[in-house]
C-alpha cells in the first residue's frame, strides 16, 4: 500500500471536531471580566491556555470550558466522577491518540479550569468570597487537596518542607530492648545497623609520642578530643555542595553521615565508630591516621583555559616536527568521521548509479519524502532527479516486452525501435507499443527477481506521483517530454491484476500535467487518455476525464478536444445516469468543454440522440435540489384596543354561577369574562356595574359581594392585578381608580376545565327599521348550528339534532357575508353546508374520561390579534457563497448542467446540421432548428426552474434567450 493513501481511520480523524477558539462579543466580554476578576485577586491569568493533542497544540476557549463545567454539574461534581475530565475534554474536540495521552490531556484541561476559573466559578456561581491563593491557585488540583466549595483555612492543611522537620534524637526512640515493627507504625526512622570496622594495625613509630601516652592513660578524654578534632577538621574543610546535618552525637544522620564521609575518604575516624559498639576492636580507638599533605595544582583543559591549552598543544607540535595547518595523521573510520552528502543527495546519486541494492534504498527513502515532505522537495533543486525516475520507470518494458526502453538526447533519426526521444517525445510510441512482443506472465506467481523489480518501479512512479501534487514540479515536469512517453507505456501495458495500481498512479500524473501542457489531437497522450474512456474501472474513467477535461487549463491554448470517439461520447452520455455525483460532475465538466466548439456540437448530434440527452441535463438542473419554505409577515401581531364594555354572561353559564356561592361565583366570573394584560386597565366603576348587571338585579335569589370586597376579590383571582389611584385623571379634575393588569375578553370562555370559548353568532336581526346582530354566545359549533336553524329560520330540529331535508327560501343574513344577500330557493342541506362556513370550529371534543384531569392547554390570548402572513416555496440546490460580496451563487452539479444547456443552445445553430434542417422545412414540414426539437419539451420546466431557484434564474434567462432567438 503506498503511503500516499489514507485509511478508513484517517478518515474518522479528518471528521472529527477539532477544538477551537470562537471569538464571539460574549467571549471578549467574558475574557475582560475574569480577566479583571484575577487581576484584582492577585494573581496572573493567561486567557489562551495551550494544550496539547493530537492535531498539535491548541488554544483552550475558556468561555466554553466554564460552560461545559457548570453544564456537568461544577468543578467538584466532576471530580466525584471517575474519567470525566476526560469525557469532557472529548466533548469540547480535545482528542488524543491513546487513552495515556488522553488521560494526561484531562488532567491539564482540569488544571487550566482550576487554576484560571476556579476562585472565579466559587464567586459567579455560589455569590461567596473563594479561598486564599495560598490554599487555592498556589496549591495544585490534585484530588487529595479536596473539593474548592468546601476549602477553607480552618480544614485545609498546607504542607510543610522536609527541612522543617527535625529528625528524632536517640533520646525520643524506643529501647534497645523494645522490639520495631516491620510496618514502621511509629513514623520514625529505623535504627542505624551497628557498623562494621575492620582491624587497623599500627603503622606509627613505635616510640609514642607524649600526647599519645596521654591518650592512653586517659581514654575517654582521648576520645573526647579526638573527636572534637575530627569535629573542627570537618568544618574546616567542608565537602562541595554538601550540607552537614547539626553537630549533635546523639543524631543517628550525624553519626551515619560522618561513617560515610570516612569511607569515602579512605580512613577511619573516631567519629564514625558506634558508641559502645560490640563488634569494633578495641585497637581502633587510638588509632590516629597519618595526614598526607599533596600540593594540588589545576590542569589547563579547552573547558577550563582553552589559551592555555590551545599554546601548549601548539608546542608539544612544534617539539615533533609538526606543523598548525597539518593535523596528525589518523586512520579514517568508516561511517564515523565525514558526514558526507545530505539524504536528498545520497538518494539521488543511488537512484542514479544503477546499482540495485543502492536504488533500492534510494526509492525507500524517496517515497518517503516525497509524501512526508513534498511541498520542500522539488526536481528543479536536484538536477536529474526527474529523469533518474523516469528511466527507472521505463525498465517496466523489459518485465512484461521484449525490450529495454532508452532515452537518447540526440537530433539523429534512429530506426531502433527501443530509443525513445528525450529533446521532442516520441510521436510514434503508440505505433512501437503495438508492434511488441509481449512476455508469458504468471500473474500471481512471478521470479523473486522479477517481483524485486517490479516493486522499486512502482516505488519510482509512486514517488513522481507524489511530487508532482505540486504546482512547482508539475510545471517542470510539463517540459520533460520524456513522461509522456512513460505514461503512454504505462497505459497501455497488459490487463493485468497487478498492474491496476501503477497505472493509476501514471493516471494522477497526467492529471497533474495535462494542465501545463498542449495536446493536439494526434498526440500520443490525448489518444491514450481518450481510449481510457472505454474502460469498465470506476476509477480509470473519473481520472481520465479530468485529465482530458483540465488540458491547457491554465495556458492561454484552446482545448478543442477534437475527434473523440463515438463510443466515449455514447458512455458519457450514459453515465448522467447514474446516481453517482462524483462520476456526474466529471461528465458535465468533460461536456462543457466539449461543447464550446461548433465542430464538437455537430458530432454530438451525429453520434448521439440529444432528443434524449436534453432531458436528462435538464433533469439534472434540480439535483439535489430541496423545497424551501419561508413565511413573510405582511402585517405583524398586534394587540386590539382595550375597552370598558364587558361582554354579557350567556344564560347557560349564568344559570351555573346563579348555583354557586360568594366569593366562588365571583371568581368564576372574572375568569369567564376577564384575562390578563399588563399593558391594559380598567375603572373600577365599570367592573362593578357589570358585575351586579350580572348577579345584583332583584329577584336572583342570592346575595353579591360588597364593592370593597369585590375589588380585593380580583387581585386574588388575578395575581398580577392591582388597585391604583390615578389623580386628577378626569375631566373634572377627580381621581380615576382603576384595577391595573386585566382587560375585558372579547368573548366569554368556560371558566374551568377545558376553557373552550364561546363562539358569538353574527346573524343580523331586524327590529323595526332598524338592523343588529344577534350577539348571542353559545358554547361549541353544534349549539351555534341550532340557534340558526331554530331561532333565525323558524326550522324544527328533532330530539336527536336531525332536521328534515327540504326547499327552503332564505338568505345568508350573517355579517358582511354576500353570497345569499337575497333570497334564494335551494335545498336545506345545501343551504347550512354555507351556513357552516362561518361557524369557527372551537376547542377540542369533551370526551374525558369519568374523574380524569383535562390535560393542559396553551390559552391563546383573546386581545392579540394574529400576524397576516403569506408563505413562499420554492426549490433551492447547491449554493455558494461569494467572499466579497456575501451573495448566494449557483454551484455543483446544476451549475455545471446548465452551462453544457447553454452551449448547446448557443453552437447548434451554426451547425451543418442546423442548415439541413432548415433547408428541410423549407420543402414542407414543421418550422424552427435544432433548438425548436431539443427544447420544446422541457420549456415548462425550464420556466419552473426559473421561477424557483433564485441562484439559477439568471443562467436559465439567459438559455431561454438563446432558446427563443432559433
Amino acid at each position: 500500500m503506498p503511503p500516499s493513501r489514507l485509511s478508513a481511520g484517517d478518515k474518522d480523524v479528518k471528521d472529527l471536531y477539532i477544538h477551537e477558539v470562537d471569538r464571539t462579543p460574549e467571549y471578549e466580554e467574558f475574557i475582560k471580566k475574569v480577566s479583571a476578576f484575577y487581576q484584582k485577586r492577585g494573581v496572573s491569568f493567561d486567557p489562551e491556555p495551550r494544550l496539547p493533542t493530537m492535531h498539535g497544540h491548541i488554544t483552550v476557549d475558556l468561555l466554553k470550558l466554564y460552560k461545559a463545567v457548570i453544564k456537568n454539574g461544577g468543578y467538584d461534581e466532576l471530580n466525584k466522577v471517575q474519567k470525566s475530565w476526560g469525557a469532557l475534554a472529548t466533548e469540547l474536540g480535545m482528542h488524543h491518540v491513546d487513552n495515556k495521552a488522553q488521560g494526561q490531556l484531562s488532567f491539564a484541561l482540569k488544571h487550566d479550569f482550576y487554576r484560571y476559573l476556579g476562585a472565579y466559578w466559587i464567586k459567579d456561581q455560589y455569590g461567596r468570597e473563594p479561598p486564599r491563593k495560598e490554599i487555592l491557585e498556589d496549591q495544585t488540583c490534585a484530588t487529595k487537596n479536596g473539593p474548592l466549595l468546601t476549602r477553607t483555612d480552618e480544614n485545609f492543611k498546607l504542607p510543610s518542607s522536609r527541612s522543617s522537620i527535625e529528625t528524632p534524637g536517640r533520646d525520643d526512640r524506643q529501647a534497645d530492648g523494645t522490639p520495631i515493627s516491620g510496618s514502621r507504625a511509629n513514623g520514625r526512622l529505623r535504627e542505624a545497623p551497628p557498623q562494621r570496622v575492620p582491624f587497623q594495625p599500627e603503622t606509627g613509630p613505635s616510640r609514642q609520642p607524649r600526647q599519645a601516652s596521654s591518650q592512653h592513660a586517659t581514654p575517654a578524654a582521648s576520645t573526647n578530643a579526638n573527636t572534637s578534632h575530627a569535629s573542627q577538621h570537618t568544618h574546616a574543610q567542608p565537602a562541595p555542595h554538601q550540607i552537614l546535618p547539626h553537630h549533635d552525637p546523639n543524631n543517628p544522620l550525624y553519626v551515619i553521615r560522618n561513617q560515610q564521609m570516612a569511607l569515602q575518604r579512605g580512613s577511619a575516624s573516631f567519629s564514625s565508630a558506634p558508641v559502645d559498639s560490640e563488634t569494633g576492636s578495641r585497637l581502633t580507638e587510638v588509632f590516629v591516621p597519618r595526614q598526607v599533605h599533596a600540593a594540588l595544582r589545576p590542569v589547563n583543559t579547552p573547558g577550563n583555559n582553552p589559551v592555555e591549552f590551545g599554546r601548549r598543544q601548539h608546542q608539544l607540535r612544534m617539539a615533533h616536527g609538526v606543523r598548525d595547518n597539518q593535523p596528525p595523521h589518523r586512520p579514517v573510520i568508516p561511517g564515523v568521521q565525514g558526514e558526507g552528502p545530505n539524504i536528498y543527495l545520497r538518494c539521488l546519486q543511488a537512484l542514479r548509479s544503477g546499482i540495485h541494492p543502492e536504488q533500492a534504498f534510494a526509492l525507500n527513502h524517496l517515497v518517503r519524502i516525497s509524501f512526508e515532505r513534498g511541498d520542500k522537495y522539488k526536481f528543479e533543486t536536484f538536477i536529474g532527479l526527474a529523469e533518474g525516475l523516469i528511466e527507472k520507470a521505463l525498465e517496466i518494458g523489459s518485465l512484461f516486452y521484449h525490450v529495454e526502453w532508452q532515452i537518447i538526447y540526440t537530433n539523429e533519426p534512429d530506426d531502433n525501435i527501443a530509443k525513445l526521444d528525450g529533446y521532442n517525445g516520441t510521436s510514434d510510441i503508440l505505433e512501437r507499443i503495438s508492434k511488441l512482443t509481449s512476455r508469458t506472465i504468471l500473474e500471481h506467481m512471478q521470479p523473486q527477481g522479477f517481483s524485486n523489480s517490479f516493486r522499486l518501479i512502482t516505488e519510482a512512479v509512486l514517488t513522481i506521483r507524489n511530487m508532482v501534487m505540486l504546482v512547482d514540479n508539475a510545471m517542470y515536469l510539463s517540459h520533460i517530454f520524456p513522461v509522456k512517453d512513460m505514461l503512454c507505456i504505462i497505459l497501455h501495458l497488459p490487463k493485468l491484476e497487478m498492474l491496476v495500481e501503477i497505472k493509476h498512479f501514471a493516471l494522477d500524473i497526467a492529471e497533474q500535467l495535462t494542465p501545463w501542457l498542449v495536446l493536439e489531437s494526434d498526440d500520443p497522450l490525448y489518444r491514450t487518455l481518450l481510449s481510457q474512456l472505454v474502460s469498465t474501472d470506476r476509477g480509470t474513467i473519473l481520472t481520465s476525464l479530468r485529465a482530458v477535461s483540465r488540458i491547457s487549463m491554465n495556458l492561454e491554448t484552446t482545448n478543442k478536444l477534437e475527434n473523440v470517439p463515438a463510443v466515449a461520447l455514447k458512455n458519457i452520455m450514459d453515465w448522467l445516469l447514474l446516481n453517482d455525483e462524483e462520476l456526474v460532475d466529471s461528465c458535465l465538466d468533460f461536456l462543457y468543454q466539449y461543447t464550446a466548439v461548433v465542430a464538437n456540437v455537430e458530432s454530438l448530434l451525429t453520434t448521439v440522440n440529444m432528443e434524449h440527452g436534453v432531458p436528462h441535463l435538464v433533469r439534472l438542473l434540480g439535483h439535489g435540489a430541496k423545497r424551501v419554505k419561508e413565511e413573510r409577515v405582511l402585517k405583524p401581531e398586534r394587540k386590539s384596543p382595550a375597552t370598558e364594555e364587558v361582554v354579557p354572561l350567556p344564560a347557560d353559564l349564568r344559570e351555573l354561577m346563579l348555583k354557586s356561592d360568594e366569593p366562588q361565583r365571583c371568581y368564576l366570573w372574572l375568569r369567564s369574562l376577564f384575562e390578563e394584560d399588563p399593558d391594559s386597565h380598567i375603572t373600577q366603576i365599570a367592573i362593578w356595574h357589570a358585575y351586579t348587571a350580572a348577579f345584583g338585579l332583584p329577584g336572583t335569589g342570592r346575595g353579591t359581594l360588597t364593592a370593597a370586597d369585590f375589588i380585593r376579590n380580583v387581585s386574588h383571582v388575578f395575581v398580577n392585578a392591582r388597585a391604583q389611584i390615578i389623580r386628577h385623571r378626569n375631566a373634572d379634575g377627580s381621581d380615576l381608580f382603576i384595577i391595573e393588569g386585566i382587560r375585558a375578553r372579547t368573548v366569554p370562555i368556560q371558566p374551568d376545565g377545558w376553557r373552550e370559548e364561546y363562539t358569538k353568532c353574527r346573524w343580523a336581526v331586524s327590529e323595526g327599521p332598524f338592523t343588529k346582530t344577534c350577539n348571542q354566545h353559545f358554547l361549541g359549533s353544534s349549539n351555534v348550528w341550532n340557534h340558526i336553524i331554530s331561532d333565525h329560520l323558524g326550522i324544527a330540529v328533532s330530539e336527536d339534532g336531525k332536521v328534515a331535508e327540504q326547499d327552503v327560501d332564505h338568505s345568508c343574513n350573517w355579517q358582511d357575508c354576500t353570497k345569499y344577500s337575497k333570497p334564494t330557493p335551494m335545498k336545506l342541506t345545501q343551504f347550512m353546508s354555507h351556513v357552516k362556513t362561518h361557524i369557527p370550529t372551537t376547542g377540542q371534543k369533551r370526551n374525558l374520561i369519568e374523574g380524569q384531569e383535562p390535560p393542559a392547554k396553551r390559552q391563546r390570548k383573546g386581545f392579540v390579534v394574529p400576524a397576516k402572513t403569506m408563505s413562499f416555496t420554492w426549490e433551492q440546490t447547491l449554493v455558494t457563497v461569494d467572499e466579497k460580496t456575501g451573495a448566494e451563487q449557483a454551484g455543483g452539479i446544476p451549475l455545471s448542467a446548465v452551462l453544457v444547456l447553454r452551449n448547446i443552445a448557443r453552437n447548434v445553430v451554426k451547425t451543418d446540421s442546423q442548415e439541413e434542417l432548415l433547408k428541410k422545412h423549407e420543402k414542407g414540414g414543421e418550422g424552427g432548428g435544432w433548438n425548436e426539437i431539443l427544447f420544446r419539451t422541457v420549456m415548462p420546466r425550464l420556466f419552473e426552474v426559473m421561477t424557483e431557484n433564485k441562484a439559477l434564474a439568471d443562467y436559465i434567462t439567459s438559455l431561454l434567450q438563446l432558446v427563443q432567438q432559433d
